[in-house]
């Protein structure tokens, strides 16, 4: 499996969230399904090693999260996106690519093709902090994508996006390499999980649902409409939000 958690422990504040807490992460896109609480944002830190569980191992094919390796491997964006002062598009996504280990070069270079991806190339060279919110979460889409990572861990990618940008997003995780996972959370149910290839649910940090997507689909009623599937069977599975 491209990332696996094995029982893994996580608490705030005495606080459990994770208790003997064992994910495997498919090949494929997988979306993260979860009423607010439910753990979502917590398992895609800790999957992204920043964070570190109390007890338990996360692993990349082998390779533990506390390594350097691990962190070149698996790609992170957070819910909110930081806008690096000084710095434009370019410059920020390049950044993060140094930061996980490619030169100044290929990160210079790799930057302009995935901020291309994400439809910015126009805007490579403006100051991010005055970019538009739906415009930066696009930017952290790209620092993403930009060190050519075999996991990719999205934490509400398409928040503050218009319809026309949530496409283009769809486009590029369409576009993305056969070897490349990805795990993204999202409250668009119907939006996004007839696309994926893996559907999990957190209720309560613990797996409510974990399988293909035509198996989630069937918890929905049957005399459901089809274009409420996917909404009907994330009621069943956890009470919705």
């Amino acid at each position: 499996m491209p990332l696996q958690m094995t029982h893994c422990w996580f608490a705030y504040r005495h606080k459990d969230v994770f208790s003997d807490f064992n994910y495997s992460l498919r090949p494929g896109s997988t979306v993260l399904l979860g009423p607010n609480g439910a753990g979502k944002s917590t398992l895609l830190s800790l999957a992204a090693s920043v964070r570190r569980p109390q007890q338990g191992t996360i692993e990349h094919r082998g390779t533990p999260a506390t390594s350097r390796d691990y962190r070149r491997k698996v790609a992170w964006m957070p819910q909110n996106i930081t806008a690096m002062s000084g710095l434009t598009a370019r410059e920020q996504v390049a950044f993060v690519g140094w930061t996980k280990g490619m030169n100044r070069n290929d990160a210079w270079s790799r930057a302009a093709v995935a901020l291309g991806q994400v439809d910015l190339a126009d805007k490579q060279d403006v100051k991010t902090k005055t970019l538009s919110g739906g415009q930066l979460r696009r930017v952290g889409v790209a620092q993403a994508l930009v060190h050519d990572a075999e996991v990719l861990l999205l934490d509400e990618p398409t928040a503050g996006m218009d319809p026309r940008q949530r496409r283009i997003f769809r486009d590029v995780l369409a576009q993305l390499p056969a070897h490349v996972a990805v795990l993204l959370s999202t409250h668009d149910v119907a939006d996004l999980a007839e696309e994926s290839d893996h559907v999990t649910v957190l209720d309560g940090g613990r797996l409510a649902y974990d399988g293909d997507t035509s198996g989630f689909l069937a918890h929905a009623p049957q005399d459901t409409a089809p274009a409420r599937r996917a909404e009907a069977a994330y009621s069943m599975l956890s009470g919705g939000e």
